[in-house]
């Protein structure tokens, strides 16, 4: 037989009962004998039945889908390589699972709003990941008023019910300046993302606290969108002034790259005359010249870790919170001790 054609009337004949009685059994509900599932199971095995989602999400009254909203303009996005490595996390997942990823970026945070509402009201998703947690963040009564399940990247600056998957930067971000300081450097600044966000909040926080631990003077810090313009832009400013830094934090790898392109460009040389470290780790990190000195969060990991969570919490209706390894500094080439002498660029 086809196996494409296979329905639950052609389990239940060879199985010798009621239609209704296999779908109980294959999505594993109550009112089923032991004996009699095991008997539907193995006909159903036999005769190679696959499930429809269609039919289960009629069924269950589930999409087997989650949902991913970004805030972010498309081409900041399309120049971040976090997302895509979190989403091959999540869909590595999901895959195994028989579940869909419904990825929607929107412009601003009130179209994000909208996509939400438009989600449940659609009956699209069963749960969605929360990323770029911001202060005071909307978006967590509005889920919890709408009765979507989430999981959040990060823990959230106020209650929540959702659980949050975790990953320290704090750490990274206070190794990337002990190494630089230890180096030798003096004047360290901070290309940060946004202080929207609690994570270009929390990065900054870990750079000015490292600098005090270190008993630097407080460095420069130019906040960004994480786009790769800004941290060009940033990088330019910082570098064309007097007294310019001799090192560099950046909060993504995409800007610190950028930023290695910008001191090329202005005849300064890495590591020898500048030192960059980035975040993030992303793969290509590694093979651009000198490989950039960054701290690795596992972005891959992290997906990982967000979809089974949010699956356990639909599936059951609890989940536990995870904290994955914080992130560390990889030494690569992009930082040295500073040159004796250099002459500010102009």
């Amino acid at each position: 037989m086809n196996t494409q054609k296979v329905t639950i009337a052609d389990v239940a004949k060879r199985a010798g009962v009621s239609k209704g009685l296999v779908s109980f059994a294959l999505n594993d509900r109550p009112g089923v004998s032991p004996e009699t599932r095991t008997r539907i199971l193995a006909v159903a095995g036999d005769l190679g039945w696959k499930p429809s989602l269609r039919a289960r999400s009629l069924s269950t009254r589930r999409s087997f889908a989650l949902g991913l909203v970004v805030a972010r303009n498309p081409e900041v996005l399309g120049s971040d390589p976090f997302f895509p490595s979190f989403i091959a996390g999540v869909e590595s997942i999901l895959s195994d699972r028989g579940r869909a990823l419904v990825l929607s970026v929107v412009p601003s945070e009130e179209a994000e709003i909208r996509s939400y509402r438009q989600l449940v009201d659609d009956g699209r998703v069963d749960g969605v990941f929360l990323t770029d947690l911001r202060h005071d963040d909307p978006r967590i009564p509005l889920l919890t008023e709408l009765g979507l399940p989430a999981v959040t990247l990060g823990r959230p600056d106020g209650p929540s019910p959702f659980p949050a998957v975790s990953i320290d930067d704090t750490p990274g971000i206070a190794e990337s300046v002990a190494y630089l300081a230890r180096l030798g450097h003096r004047r360290i600044a901070h290309i940060a993302g946004s202080s929207t966000m609690l994570h270009g909040t929390r990065r900054r926080d870990a750079f000015e606290a490292a600098l005090r631990t270190a008993g630097l003077p407080l460095g420069q810090t130019i906040e960004t969108d994480f786009s790769v313009a800004a941290g060009s832009d940033a990088t330019r400013r910082l570098l064309t002034q007097e007294d310019a830094p001799t090192a560099i934090v950046y909060a993504n790898d995409p800007m610190a790259i950028a930023g290695l392109g910008v001191a090329h460009e202005l005849g300064i040389r890495v590591p020898d005359e500048l030192s960059i470290t980035g975040f993030d780790d992303i793969d290509f990190s590694r093979y651009v010249y000198p490989p950039l000195t960054t701290v690795s969060a596992t972005p891959v990991v992290w997906g990982r870790a967000a979809a089974t969570t949010l699956l356990a919490l639909i599936e059951t209706g609890a989940a536990d919170d995870v904290n994955l390894p914080a992130a560390r500094l990889i030494i690569r080439g992009s930082a040295a001790a500073p040159a004796h002498t250099r002459k500010s660029a102009t």
